[in-house]
């Protein structure tokens, strides 16, 4: 058996892992090499500026060499209860694990994951309570602290490679970070935890699994008690971008890294399709939407955020980006119309345009859905007497219920498209 064989059958059996285990793994990748650095991200539910900031390097960042991967919701379950873990610590159970454990499948894949060859260095990241100092400063100036940590096992591997000085590598990545910081009390440190011989709790963690497999393998602690969570990504996404650069792993982003254009990325929430015919724009949405054409089983959520998930509670669909609830649907269930139409044609401020269905349109002053053989159109908002399809009807923004509007600035309000008493499609009107 060859050694290419090895290394792909090994990687096929990572990815059913993965798979089997519903881990969300974005890979950019490269030609030019199989080096990669592997960044997980949420492995304890209560610490956003991890998985906020491996969101961010998923969704804004291109990588031009080598390989980046990123696992940037590892505790799903957990993030969405913003709890540390709902099972108990998952990073507590990577030197044994029950056999009923219910977090038993994800740790058996990253721990796959982590063993893939072409993995050259793991990042665990996370937010640790106070700023860490080797003497102490106070309350949360002190020893004890893990913020703003770069924190290794020991100080090198035991067999030779490339990145094997660990406490080197962290060395440099602190001193850079430190360059660059918003405050100067944010400052940065090395915290040697000295596992295997004096933390019991760290040698059954993912970082120390990663090291006794030969693994570079670092952990990133940005303070609990910096005053934001662009704060705590700002420092994420730095400590990253130095280990990228230590890797020579080439990169740019679409932004320009300060704290206030993090801000804005954090705000912007995304988007939802459902079922591949219902739009939602989550930004600025009300915490409560009832009535959304739904099917009774089996619908399909596309988030185009990374961190989009949902839960079922009550028979309500409770939605999040990450640990933040964003909205709450209450269902109306329907059968789903065949054949249905791609498009529909709309007059907008006086333009005739091709509304794709599941999609969202701009108007100043007035719209009107032009007639479609079969189609009967609902505006939400809208009232007529004696009026069952809303079709080849003007209307302004004023003649709109404002307490049907999907935005808490009352511009956005659905259009809903049936085929008989089937549902075909969901749009969205934006009035500006």
């Amino acid at each position: 058996m060859t050694v290419h064989f090895i290394k792909m059958l090994f990687i096929i059996t990572t990815a059913v892992s993965i798979l089997q285990a519903n881990i969300q793994l974005i890979k950019k990748e490269n030609s030019d090499s199989n080096s990669t650095l592997l960044v997980i991200a949420g492995i304890h539910g209560n610490e956003p500026g991890s998985y906020f900031a491996a969101a961010i390097l998923a969704k804004h960042y291109t990588i031009t060499s080598k390989n980046l991967w990123i696992v940037p919701n590892l505790n799903e379950a957990s993030i969405m209860a913003n709890r540390r873990g709902i099972h108990g610590d998952m990073n507590r159970k990577f030197a044994s694990i029950k056999k009923h454990d219910k977090d038993k499948k994800i740790v058996a894949a990253i721990k796959h994951l982590i063993t893939n060859p072409n993995v050259d260095i793991v990042l665990n990241l996370h937010d640790g309570h106070g700023f860490y100092r080797k003497k102490s400063e106070g309350r949360i100036y002190n020893p004890a602290a893990w913020g703003q940590t770069c924190v290794i096992d020991q100080c090198t591997l035991k067999e030779e490679q490339e990145f094997g000085n660990l406490n080197n590598i962290a060395t440099t990545v602190k001193n850079s970070i430190n360059k660059k910081l918003l405050k100067k009390h944010h400052s940065f440190n090395v915290k040697n935890t000295k596992t295997k011989y004096f933390d019991k709790a760290m040698q059954r963690s993912l970082t120390y699994y990663a090291i006794r497999q030969n693994k570079p393998a670092f952990a990133i602690e940005t303070s609990k008690n910096l005053s934001s969570l662009s704060q705590k990504v700002f420092y994420q996404l730095l400590a990253i971008e130095e280990f990228m650069k230590i890797m020579h792993i080439d990169f740019y982003r679409d932004f320009d890294f300060n704290e206030k254009n993090i801000t804005q990325m954090l705000r912007n929430y995304g988007t939802l399709v459902i079922n591949d015919n219902l739009f939602i724009n989550f930004n600025n949405i009300k915490k409560y939407l009832s009535y959304i054409p739904l099917k009774s089983k089996g619908n399909n959520f596309k988030f185009s955020h990374t961190l989009g998930n949902f839960k079922k509670v009550h028979g309500k669909y409770v939605l999040y980006i990450g640990n933040k609830k964003i909205t709450t649907l209450k269902p109306q269930y329907f059968k789903m119309a065949d054949d249905c139409p791609d498009t529909f044609d709309a007059v907008v401020d006086g333009n005739v345009i091709s509304l794709q269905k599941a999609s969202s349109f701009d108007v100043k002053a007035d719209f009107r859905i032009l007639k479609q053989k079969d189609i009967r159109v609902n505006v939400i908002g809208y009232h007529a007497k004696n009026v069952t399809n809303e079709s080849n009807i003007t209307i302004q923004r004023k003649e709109l219920n404002s307490r049907f509007s999907i935005d808490r600035g009352n511009k956005r309000y659905r259009i809903e498209f049936y085929k008989k008493d089937k549902f075909c499609s969901l749009s969205i009107i934006n009035f500006k």
